[in-house]
């Protein structure tokens, strides 16, 4: 990866798109840090309820790199352009009209992201003006009645969408002009921001605030926290190597294509091979199952619940270390898996392209059985990647739960999307090396 990095930089025309992408994540980040006008940022900080428990607040604070806890005007982040882009992909299944404008060419793929980028707006505003609902009812403002109370609203209301907007087409820019998917680069972007915080918590950066590492609590007697920080390491370097494994891993089905006579010319007669990757749905239904499970504590948060009650023990069952929660997460994982993959891919479209293209898989006859053939192969692949989404989310929350380990933002979904971004983006910038390394057949 570095030797990939360090030739990109050679290029010129590959260094000026690495120094734009930079470019634009220091405008996200800075974005990220300007507040919003009319909100108590004393206040909001010294507040548990936006970056602690399982709500969905402390969810999109985590995404968003801990600028929803600060109100900023990148507050909403990426999320809204992420449910945008999953409603439209649901549309086009369920409604026949974006279904045919999906398949027209690049004219209808534009129409649809024109439609992706208005609803990503609305969904910025309906957003935006929940949360400063949520600012105004637990007196997070500066102003607090009167004219000046609704003045504020319409700023603020305003700023959270119009930097969900800005944050849409920073993305884009990324697209055009440099390196990497705009959207997964800023989402990447926010979760590393949060990174100097776990490093922050295991080891003392100066004297002064040595008393809140682990390092400080080791050294004062607690012994355990010598072995438990280094086995989180190395369990964090494992997962790394496997998402980076199943990343790339993909079942290949044969396909044999027969020879046909085009005029005095013969085609096909080759052997290939239809890739299936195993990670199909990539984070998405570990992202999914989160958004689900932070619902009923979200609830709660809103609720004056007393100690012993019914439904107090009902929404503490919703605990992220319980049982409850760790068994909900993996069923939903499984089934969201499913989902996404059926959303995706399409076998008896599949096998119709095969058939058009007088291609076969070996000893399965065209047509429907090659559909079936397909469909199998693909629900076998899901179950395995599913498993693979489902153990690298459990895994880090089970061992921090169980070792008594807090404060450590770097969980499975935020490793699984930095892996999966970083990886992305070197195979884009091996991409453009291969474009402008090319040497033809007779070197």
């Amino acid at each position: 990866m570095f030797k990939t990095i360090r030739n990109a930089w050679s290029i010129p025309d590959v260094r000026k798109k690495i120094l734009f992408t930079l470019l634009i994540l220091a405008i996200y980040r800075i974005g990220c840090v300007i507040p919003v006008p009319f909100v108590d940022i004393a206040s909001l900080a010294s507040s548990s309820f936006l970056t602690s428990g399982n709500t969905v607040f402390a969810y999109l604070n985590t995404l968003s790199g801990g600028a929803f806890g600060n109100a900023t005007i990148f507050a909403m982040g990426i999320t809204p352009y992420i449910n945008s882009s999953i409603i439209m992909q649901l549309l086009c299944v369920a409604i026949p009209a974006l279904e045919r404008l999906s398949k027209e060419g690049e004219d209808g793929r534009k129409k649809i992201a024109t439609m992706t980028r208005y609803l990503t707006v609305i969904l910025g505003l309906i957003q935006g003006t929940a949360y400063f609902f949520y600012l105004k009812g637990y007196n997070f403002l500066e102003y607090k009645t009167g004219f000046s109370v609704w003045f504020a609203a319409f700023v603020i209301i305003l700023s959270f969408t119009a930097g969900t907007a800005l944050m849409m087409w920073l993305g884009e820019q990324i697209n055009n002009k440099g390196i990497g998917n705009g959207i997964s680069m800023l989402l990447f972007a926010g979760i590393i921001a949060r990174l100097p915080s776990t490093i922050y918590y295991m080891f003392p950066v100066q004297k002064s605030t040595a008393s809140m590492s682990y390092w400080y609590l080791a050294q004062q007697g607690q012994w355990k926290y010598y072995i438990l920080v280094p086995v989180f390491i190395i369990l964090f370097l494992a997962m790394v190597w496997i998402i980076t494994f199943m990343q790339d891993a993909e079942r290949r089905i044969p396909v044999q294509y027969a020879k046909r006579v085009v005029g005095r010319k013969m085609y096909g007669g080759q052997s290939s091979h239809l890739p299936i990757k195993v990670a199909l749905g990539g984070v998405m239904p570990v992202i999914f199952a989160s958004s689900i499970l932070s619902i009923p504590g979200t609830i709660a948060m809103f609720l004056n619940l007393e100690e012993g009650s019914f439904w107090y023990g009902f929404f503490n069952a919703f605990n992220p270390n319980g049982w409850l929660y760790l068994t909900l997460s993996f069923l939903l994982i499984l089934a969201f898996a499913y989902f996404y993959t059926t959303i995706q891919y399409n076998p008896v479209e599949m096998a119709n392209n095969l058939k058009q293209n007088n291609g076969t898989i070996p000893g399965i006859r065209p047509g429907s059985p090659t559909a079936d053939f397909i469909k199998k192969i693909l629900s076998r692949i899901t179950l395995i990647g599913a498993l693979f989404l489902a153990v690298i989310y459990l895994v880090p929350s089970i061992y921090t739960a169980a070792a008594g380990l807090t404060n450590l933002s770097m969980g499975g979904t935020s490793i699984i999307i930095v892996v999966g971004v970083a990886l992305e983006t070197v195979k884009q910038l091996e991409s453009q090396l291969m474009m402008r390394h090319y040497r033809g057949f007779l070197d």
